[in-house]
């Protein structure tokens, strides 16, 4: 889906290496779309069509070399005695398909023809992956980078130039000089020409092997994936396909990535410095130093006219192509936004409700198990609801790619809905490809893995997981997507929306509410993949994330079930919406999200109303003013995105929750939990079962309390957030947390989350949750102490860290006089988490295992703010963390004294006096 969270790669080693020869791969067949009624590669009927021609897969010479250093560029010929060869004499015998870029072809050498005013001419290329290794973020079916691009003829060679597009002043000529020689554009891609001009045409040929280099960066992922420096061979790799129509060229490559050897791991000397990280060699190709890549390089004609952009509004959640105008110097901030959105436009602009010109057309993949398809199709389509409510009838359709169809809709005519698999995958993903001029989306791809699946079943390690890891590393595969070029956040919606599909469907089968192999757990399944279809699609049409919506519904509603089927349980398909499941003694409410929310019927009323083509920019952008101001006074419209939930400030921004009270939806979510492990624990294991289940069960309760610190710690300094611009809404934007509220979330870490009573476990069901000892790399027993200690360190970090003490020392800033007496101070939060993690000093009982390794890991947060305090921690959060393990230090020294503990408890206290003391009397180093 959308990914703005992003992790740096590595730089790819430069590095030389001799081609290593290995068999080809298997063909893939690449096409492009035709106008929507027919399928791309096929008759009206949905027929293969004969006109769509598959390149022989014959490997190519192994006497061709490795890439330059230029991404996609092969080293330059020595110049040649003499003018290039005659254009007839280059193409004799080759076949011609006419399109964009007209393709010449004769065995297995592929040359494109570029006419005199294609030169100089801005077009988008786009690189797709049509298949790749399966494992560790390297997937087929993923959109690669796009760059609005240009052919540039220097002397006899041709290069491929990636325009930037980052700065503009095209509204003044000597700015728009300016901007040239202040920003670079980029070389992507260099060969020479190869023929004289057409006697006619005056169109010249270029060789497009220069696309079987490195054009999309992909080594520089390989080396991120493995720590090893694959590079691309060219001598091995070769086009397997070609198709050109108007507007499009599209040509579809095995790309063989390389190394000459595995390194040896490193050796270990003690005293030396660490040594380098260990290789990790691809574990799914049949041998670990060669594999191939399937690209599907895009070159695509920009709409002659631009379609008219509209300017983002920060109430309303748009992916944007966002670009600084240099051009004048009269507004203080240069940067413009235009949503990135479909051009849609009504066939009859007169009629109240007119099918488009143009449809936005989704074609189903043949590799969707037949199982699926209707539900998929069902949840494209509920976004038609949304644009019949502004005019257009039918604006989204959807096709079934046919089984015996050749074309591959990686190519860039199209919207899909691809389904791939891999070792390690679970999720599914959104981006679009647009104009960078307008904003206007002219390609998209929903990547659907098997998460519906066995993915989703599918233990990547018998550890427990981290309990609230950010969005980026909740899946080491999905955190290193192939991400440039895209203008989307990281979405693991599919995969971690799978996790609250196993949840709910382990405790309504624990309930005896729910069996597994009946109808109704079927419908379960398949709503919930309607739910993950509707939300990547929306990405697809320009939406962002909303993280408020699942707080604008009340706790009454989610317990009515007529409500929920009619208004949907959140009120955007693009939160992240667990199973409403409810807990006993509650009333059943809809289950999960099956409709379109209010929030998003608003969005894209915003995003596609039609507006008069005549109309001033000027009054459109007063329209759309009007329309994203209605969300003032409709709390239903709220939004906040994944910037929003990462900030941490405002506790009703949250991933995984549900109902007007975060609070309670935590208490909640921790009482299903316990009932889920209580219920696995009565029934223990059975004969038969699969090896996994109990474990899964009791990770399936830890997942779900993963994210409960971060929700509720939130509250403590914490800050409602108002999304309005100024002076449209005479509220505030930063308004503290209700004091008592903050109060309320200290004292439920306390109770629910410090106690080990919590987690209670019988001893008799830790010792029968067996692992899969088929399985070589298959762990030992499952350690809930440290899962536990997970969940209550992220609370502790999040409590104790410099910007939760910034903002409690600021909260009188934005309060009232007569207000700040009331308010909770920093001194009141560290106060209280030391009586809370220390309790057991007043009492003198014995510790037990689990709170003495939460009070070891209070203590080291303390020593490292008396004996290395983070600069960003405020001067008065270190003094009063003094001030409080003094006071600790104290209670320690009587705790010591009484002796009437048992003697792991008198270690405990006796060892945390010493490191205390020792803190105490260090110097202070600061940082």
């Amino acid at each position: 889906m959308h990914p703005d969270f992003r992790r740096p790669l590595l730089k790819p080693a430069c590095r030389r290496l001799q081609p290593i020869a290995w068999a080809a791969a298997a063909a893939l067949l690449v096409g492009c779309v035709t106008p929507p009624a027919v399928v791309p590669g096929a008759d009206a009927k949905g027929k293969p069509d004969p006109a769509v021609k598959a390149v022989a897969a014959t490997p190519p010479s192994p006497a061709g070399s490795a890439p330059g250093t230029v991404p996609g560029a092969i080293p330059p010929r020595p110049p040649e005695a003499g003018a290039p060869k005659a254009f007839a004499e280059v193409i004799k015998d080759a076949r011609r398909d006419d399109g964009f870029l007209p393709v010449w072809r004769k065995d297995e050498k592929v040359w494109l023809e570029v006419a005199p005013d294609q030169i100089g001419k801005p077009m988008l290329v786009s690189v797709n992956v049509a298949s790749s290794v399966g494992e560790r973020g390297l997937y087929g079916s993923q959109m690669g980078p796009r760059w609005m691009a240009e052919f540039r003829k220097v002397g006899s060679q041709m290069l491929l130039v990636a325009r930037q597009t980052g700065f503009r002043g095209n509204r003044d000529p000597a700015t728009a000089r300016a901007v040239a020689e202040a920003f670079s554009d980029s070389l992507i891609g260099s060969t020479p020409v190869a023929s004289a001009p057409h006697p006619e045409r005056k169109s010249v040929l270029i060789d497009a092997s220069f696309l079987l280099g490195d054009l999309a960066g992909y080594s520089t992922r390989l080396e991120a994936a493995y720590r090893l420096p694959f590079t691309p061979d060219r001598a091995n790799s070769y086009f397997d396909s070609t198709r050109a129509e108007p507007g499009l060229t599209a040509l579809g490559a095995n790309v063989h990535f390389a190394i000459p050897r595995i390194p040896a791991a490193p050796v270990f000397i003690p005293g030396a410095p660490p040594p380098p990280p260990r290789p990790t060699p691809p574990t799914t190709t049949g041998d670990p130093r060669s594999l191939f890549v399937g690209f599907v390089y895009n070159f695509r004609e920009l709409p002659v006219q631009p379609m008219r952009a509209r300017e983002a509004d920060p109430r309303v959640g748009f992916f944007t192509d966002s670009y600084s105008d240099l051009s004048d110097d009269l507004r203080p901030n240069t940067r413009v936004h235009h949503l990135k959105r479909w051009r849609l436009e009504k066939a009859d602009p007169a009629a109240a409700l007119s099918e488009p010109r143009q449809p936005i057309t989704y074609w189903l993949d043949k590799n969707i198990p037949a199982r699926y398809r209707d539900t998929i199709r069902a949840g494209i389509l509920e976004w038609n609801k949304a644009f019949e409510r502004i005019g257009f009838k039918n604006a989204i359709v959807v096709r079934q790619q046919l089984d015996e169809s050749p074309f591959n809709n990686m190519d860039a005519g199209h919207a899909s809905v691809r389904w791939f698999v891999g070792a390690d995958v679970g999720f599914a993903i959104g981006p679009s490809h647009s104009d960078p001029r307008s904003g206007e989306i002219l390609d998209a791809d929903i990547g659907m893995s098997d998460v519906f699946g066995r993915g989703a079943r599918r233990l990547v390690s018998d550890d427990l997981p981290r309990p609230g890891a950010p969005l980026q590393e909740t899946h080491s595969g999905l955190a290193s997507i192939w991400d440039h070029g895209h203008d989307h956040s990281l979405c693991t919606y599919a995969m971690e929306a799978a996790g609250e599909l196993h949840f709910a469907q382990d405790l309504l089968e624990a309930r005896g509410d729910l069996d597994p192999a009946s109808p109704e757990a079927d419908a379960f399944v398949q709503a919930y993949i309607k739910d993950v279809t509707m939300h990547e699609v929306g990405h697809t049409l320009g939406l962002r994330h909303n993280f408020r919506s699942s707080t604008t519904v009340t706790r009454a509603q989610l317990q009515d079930e007529a409500f929920g089927t009619a208004n949907g349980i959140t009120n955007s398909v693009m939160d992240y919406t667990p199973f409403n499941v409810p807990v006993n003694g509650e009333r059943k409410g809809q289950l999960n999200m099956t409709t379109l929310g209010a929030y998003d019927y608003w969005a894209i009323e915003y995003g596609y109303k039609p507006v008069d083509a005549k109309l001033p920019a000027a009054d459109e952008r007063q329209q759309m003013q009007a329309i994203a101001a209605r969300s003032a006074a409709d709390p239903r419209l709220a939004f906040a995105d994944d910037a929003d939930a990462s900030i941490g400030l405002d506790p009703m921004v949250n991933v995984f929750d549900l109902g007007d009270d975060p609070l309670a939806w935590a208490a909640k979510r921790l009482a299903l939990s316990r009932e889920l492990w209580a219920r696995t624990q009565d029934r223990g294991p059975k004969l038969g079962d699969e090896p996994l289940r109990l474990r899964r069960s009791v990770l399936e309760g830890f997942r779900q309390l993963g994210r409960m610190p971060d929700i509720v710690a939130k509250y403590v300094g914490g800050m409602h957030v108002e999304r309005q611009p100024a002076g449209t809404t005479q509220q505030p934007v930063y308004r503290p947390v209700d004091p008592r509220q903050q109060r309320q979330a200290l004292a439920f870490l306390s109770d629910a989350l410090f106690k080990p009573e919590s987690f209670d476990f019988r001893p008799e069901f830790l010792a029968s949750l067996s692992p899969d000892f088929i399985e070589w790399d298959r762990g030992g027993p499952l350690g809930v102490p440290q899962a536990v200690l997970r969940l209550q360190t992220e609370a502790l970090d999040r409590l104790m860290s410099p910007g939760a003490a910034q903002r409690l020392l600021d909260l009188p800033n934005y309060l009232p006089a007569n207000q700040r007496a009331g308010a909770i101070s920093l001194s009141e939060v560290y106060s209280t988490l030391s009586e809370t993690v220390w309790s057991e000093l007043k009492t003198g009982r014995s510790i037990d295992p689990m709170r003495r390794s939460l009070q070891r890991d209070h203590l080291r947060r303390v020593q490292s703010v008396l004996l290395r305090p983070s600069p960003m921690l405020p001067a008065d959060a270190v003094s009063l963390t003094r001030l409080h393990a003094v006071e600790l230090q104290s209670r320690l020294q009587q705790a010591v004294a009484r002796k009437s503990a048992s003697v792991e408890t008198r270690a405990h206290l006796q060892e945390s006096l010493g490191l205390l003391t020792e803190a105490l009397r260090a110097a202070m180093q600061r940082g």
